[in-house]
């Protein structure tokens, strides 16, 4: 995968924007509808970004550790609907994510083991993983542990994301964040964020993109965005 921008995420809003118009209509019902059952994890820029980028790299495998009440699983499970292919691989050590997940989407695309994912590695299928995404455990040991255990056992150049970084300018000490970002520097990654409170220009731009395409209605009300985007080296 390319190196994310604000340019080619605006390409992508632009190519799929009919698609992502009509899941956004679709997770906007499903929250509705849902209530209290439903909460919302991810951010609409985090929620759509995630969307596009699956579109763009079209991965056979995705593998995401934490669901909580899958949202981000159903945004997930949308991409691979609308590409076609692919299968989710999801892990969590509660299961509400079970009984939110539409069967039309979930059917023959999607697989969910409950447990500690560190002691579900064996399983994964982390050698074939073309897309990995990350919202669990946000302390500092669960970072180590997947960046000693988990990474190498991916693919180089994987997509990648993990939430919960910047709620603010930096990441908070002695978070996952804060262990993240430093194997980030130390090993010259770059990563790209739409959080406001790192990257405040680049929320105004691609707000600015998605009122353009008409795409501009959010789907849920929240001004923080804290996920980061990389490519595994």
């Amino acid at each position: 995968m390319h190196a994310i921008s604000v340019e080619s995420l605006s390409a992508l809003y632009a190519k799929y924007a009919s698609d992502l118009g009509a899941v956004k209509d679709a997770q906007r019902k499903l929250l509705q509808d849902r209530g209290k059952t439903m909460k919302a994890q991810l951010d609409d820029y985090e929620a759509e970004i995630t969307y596009l980028l699956l579109r763009d790299c079209r991965p056979e495998v995705v593998v995401e550790i934490g669901t909580f009440y899958g949202w981000s699983t159903m945004w997930i499970l949308s991409a691979l609907r609308d590409n076609g292919n692919g299968r989710l691989h999801s892990y969590d050590i509660v299961d509400r994510v079970v009984t939110n997940v539409p069967e039309e989407l979930s059917e023959g695309r999607w697989t969910f083991t409950k447990g500690d994912v560190r002691e579900s590695l064996a399983g994964m299928p982390a050698a074939t993983t073309d897309y990995l995404f990350i919202d669990a455990d946000h302390g500092a040991r669960f970072a180590r542990w997947y960046i000693e255990n988990l990474f190498p056992a991916v693919p180089a150049g994987t997509p990648t994301s993990v939430h919960d970084v910047f709620h603010g300018r930096r990441p908070k000490p002695l978070s996952e964040g804060s262990v993240i970002v430093k194997w980030l520097a130390d090993n010259g990654i770059e990563f790209f964020t739409p959080s406001p409170a790192k990257a405040p220009e680049v929320r105004e731009q691609l707000a600015a993109v998605k009122q353009e395409l008409g795409l501009g209605e959010p789907v849920r009300a929240s001004g923080d965005n804290p996920m980061i985007f990389f490519t595994l080296p």
